[in-house]
């Protein structure tokens, strides 16, 4: 912990050691002069409990959440009431301590959202979507707001895609999205955008998710992972001549709506940005 007279603000997961977060939110406290300081936090998930009793001891004014806590840190805060859609999603990437009572935002949903739009608009589009996650439950929310066609998702752990579709369910019992068996059911020569929200290509060591038979170069294909700048997933699509991005600008967007969520000012977006690419 820094100095006392500083408040502190940081990311929680586990692990965290990648994340490019902390460059981003101290370059902005820096330029506009305030008492802050924000700080990586690797908490492994049988340690989550006890973090969020000493959060107060700790001086800790607000948290961004990430894998694999974004569903799990629920049952430490209350839902920010004018976010009826954290009610739907059940996930939360943002955390702001009022006074010692902690209210939990999602800043996924818009963050990926305006990325996503400067470089691909979903709409009427069909998606294929690997993962049912905290960060996956975000993303679908977001692409059924921006009126994409249908979503096929796939997720090795078959009760957090059960879970996925009845959030969805419940959102509106109409909307047209599926949960496949296999990577194959994905079909994804059939899709407009493939999206990856899961932590698979974060490891040198990680496979990619898919061959290159799979995909097609009209495809858009966009990885939540920003670190490592290309995945093997973002490799092979640049192998096939097909549009791709990093979640780079996601972890823009969602900083500085978290941003002026812990502060209440405007985020300095040019700042937050050079110090991203920069220190990428």
């Amino acid at each position: 912990m820094v100095t006392k007279n500083k408040k502190i603000f940081g990311l929680i997961g586990y692990p965290v050691k990648h994340s490019l977060s902390a460059y981003m939110h101290n370059a902005a406290f820096e330029y506009l002069g305030l008492q802050a300081h924000y700080e990586l936090f690797e908490v492994p998930p049988p340690q989550l409990e006890d973090f969020f009793k000493n959060i107060n001891t700790n001086n800790i004014y607000g948290l961004n959440v990430t894998i694999p806590h974004k569903e799990s840190v629920m049952k430490f805060v209350e839902l920010d009431f004018d976010s009826t859609h954290i009610q739907h999603i059940r996930a939360i990437n943002t955390i702001l301590n009022k006074n010692g009572k902690l209210i939990g935002y999602n800043t996924d949903i818009g963050g990926f959202s305006l990325d996503l739009l400067e470089k691909f608009n979903p709409q009427h589009k069909t998606v294929a979507l690997f993962g049912a996650g905290g960060a996956a439950r975000a993303v679908v929310y977001a692409l059924y707001k921006l009126k994409a066609k249908e979503i096929y998702v796939y997720d090795i752990n078959r009760e957090k895609l059960g879970s996925l579709l009845e959030m969805m369910k419940k959102i509106d019992s109409s909307y047209p999205i599926f949960g496949v068996n296999s990577v194959s059911d994905l079909d994804i020569k059939q899709k407009d955008l493939l999206i990856n929200a899961t932590p698979v290509g974060m490891k040198e060591t990680d496979p990619c998710l898919i061959d290159e038979s799979m995909i097609h170069k009209n495809i858009f294909i966009y990885d939540l992972i920003y670190n490592p700048k290309e995945t093997r997933l973002l490799k092979l699509a640049k192998q096939v001549k097909a549009r791709y991005s990093n979640g780079l600008g996601m972890l823009l967007y969602q900083g500085i709506l978290a941003f002026k969520l812990f502060t209440g000012r405007e985020a300095p977006e040019e700042v937050m940005k050079e110090a991203l690419w920069s220190h990428l």
